[in-house]
């Protein structure tokens, strides 16, 4: 069993459909009015204890919003990351990235920072409190592409209307599910980030917490499939 989710293409087949699921934003559409980034790209710990902005493999959810800020001057910023760590500490992800927008050049007071969620259906509750969207408006959420399908049904279910920008992909596309790993550690981690993300969905599912199984492009309810948002229920 090892062997084969370490060196089998196991860890991309169960990757890919999460990651396929939405497409790149389009941004023909014009510019945003917010940006939602969710947590998971900084070590809150080695952080402060470094005196570093320490990002880790999901950095690209942090990265591409500091690029977006600056490309979208007039857009609204939320960072939502608390620290959900089973025994978390006193830092926060959300205080490590305004440090970092600010490193870049993105005035402190356009960033709003989330401090208390702790996992995806908190990040959506307390994004939407803070960034109270109005009607018309247009937020992006950014977050990586494999863990785009669960953020979506909660922040659908939250009633906060949402545009996806998936980020920090893992696969380079269906020509991956035949690849084998050259390390068995890379395949085990892929299959159990994949793994993790599935369980997820059906528990958000079963539960309560995400609006569908399986959340994808215009299929909630009140969706418009070329907007990729849906009203709230």
């Amino acid at each position: 069993m090892l062997a084969v989710g370490g060196f089998s293409p196991l860890g991309n087949v169960l990757m890919l459909p999460l990651e396929q699921r939405f497409p790149a934003w389009d941004a023909a559409r014009g510019p945003p009015d917010g940006i939602v980034v969710l947590g998971g790209s900084i070590s809150p710990e080695v952080s402060a204890a470094r005196d570093v902005v320490a990002l880790n493999e999901a950095a690209e959810r942090v990265t591409v919003a500091v690029e977006l800020a600056r490309r979208y001057p007039s857009a609204r910023v939320v960072f939502s990351g608390g620290n959900g760590a089973l025994v978390p500490g006193e830092r926060t992800e959300a205080e490590a990235a305004q440090r970092l927008f600010e490193s870049f050049g993105i005035a402190p007071a356009r960033v709003i920072a989330e401090d208390r969620s702790r996992n995806t259906v908190e990040n959506a509750v307390f994004s939407r409190q803070l960034a109270m969207p109005k009607a018309g408006e247009r937020w992006l959420l950014v977050t990586s592409a494999y863990h785009m399908p669960r953020a979506v049904g909660v922040f659908r279910q939250a009633g906060f209307l949402i545009e996806p920008y998936p980020v920090d992909w893992r696969t380079r596309g269906p020509q991956d599910t035949l690849r084998l790993f050259s390390s068995a550690s890379e395949g085990l981690a892929r299959t159990d980030t994949a793994v993790r993300e599935w369980v997820g969905l059906a528990v958000y599912w079963l539960t309560g917490r995400s609006s569908e199984l399986f959340p994808g492009p215009g299929n909630g309810r009140g969706c418009d499939r070329a907007a990729e948002v849906c009203q709230p229920r």
